[in-house]
């Protein structure tokens, strides 16, 4: 969680003001990050409280209006998100280190220039037949446009309600919340205590030259028949497919048949865990697959 520092500054820039306020930091970066992150305000404070100088960076509202003016082309709902959605910051074993908005979360610079590293979550739902729910990301998606994937992927944000670490509660809250926005899927038809958290991975994937994804991602099953109304802003299309037809859309896009794509996500999921659950989950044995003390790293 985030921790409070009263820095004695040395300016990097005669431009950069000495800051006095609470902020989140990374033991693994050495960077402590404010709730107004910039990367153009850095400084490094002269008695550090970590065993290394520490990088402050702080966001201004020039920024990110900078910021919203190169991406005018961007779909307004999107970038809207982009800068109200402040994702959570981890280190490599699933820390919280701090937050930041989801546009620096995800531009392939500020993740290879400062290491930032996200929570995620994947939802795969499957109705009461066993066959699992995909959806198409819309055009509008920053990251991965009309790719096909799992039901729901996206972010807990840095909120009291998604930060519960006890039985990924958090991680849960954010998906009922999300299955809403995407899906149109109701609250009550998708309980938290439905979600089986099954397991973690890490992974890093490059979208397009800018964009791309960090994260250390949450994987959750649930069974529930639901009415199922997608958000045109998030959907573009919606299916569910068995394991034949999921294997199909495999080959095809293996083949880049009908211009079909996959998330990077769904795939390592898919090719490292997939089946092998859903045969547990078939059988009633899922517990027994369960395992959230791993953090798999993929690539």
């Amino acid at each position: 969680m985030s921790r409070l520092f009263n820095p004695t500054a040395i300016k990097l820039s005669s431009s950069l003001p000495i800051l006095s306020s609470s902020y989140s930091f990374s033991s693994k970066s050495r960077i402590c990050y404010s709730s107004n992150f910039s990367p153009s305000s850095a400084f490094f404070i002269s008695k550090p409280l970590c065993s290394s100088p520490t990088l402050f960076v702080r966001r201004t509202m020039t920024d990110s209006a900078a910021s919203t003016a190169v991406d005018a082309s961007m779909d307004a709902v999107q970038r809207r998100l982009m800068f109200e959605d402040e994702c959570i910051l981890v280190d490599e074993n699933d820390r919280v280190v701090g937050h930041e908005n989801k546009y620096n979360c995800h531009l392939m610079e500020k993740i290879e220039s400062l290491n930032l590293l996200h929570r995620a979550f994947s939802v795969f739902l499957f109705n009461s037949k066993y066959e699992l729910l995909l959806q198409q990301r819309s055009a509008t998606k920053v990251t991965f446009p009309l790719v096909w994937t799992n039901t729901c992927c996206s972010h807990p944000l840095y909120r009291e309600s998604e930060l519960i670490e006890e039985d990924a509660l958090g991680v849960r809250n954010a998906a009922q919340r999300k299955l809403l926005d995407e899906l149109g899927i109701v609250a009550e038809d998708v309980p938290v205590d439905q979600f089986t958290p099954l397991g973690r991975i890490l992974y890093k994937a490059p979208s397009d030259g800018k964009w791309g994804e960090h994260e250390l991602d949450y994987l959750l099953f649930i069974v529930r028949d639901v009415k199922v109304n997608p958000n045109p802003d998030e959907v573009a299309n919606v299916k569910y497919v068995n394991r034949e037809q999921l294997k199909e859309l495999l080959r095809k896009a293996d083949a880049r048949e009908e211009g079909l794509k996959l998330s990077p996500w769904f795939r390592l999921v898919v090719d490292n865990f997939l089946f092998k659950w859903w045969d547990h989950l078939e059988k009633g044995t899922l517990k027994e697959v369960v395992d959230m003390k791993t953090i798999h790293k993929l690539t």
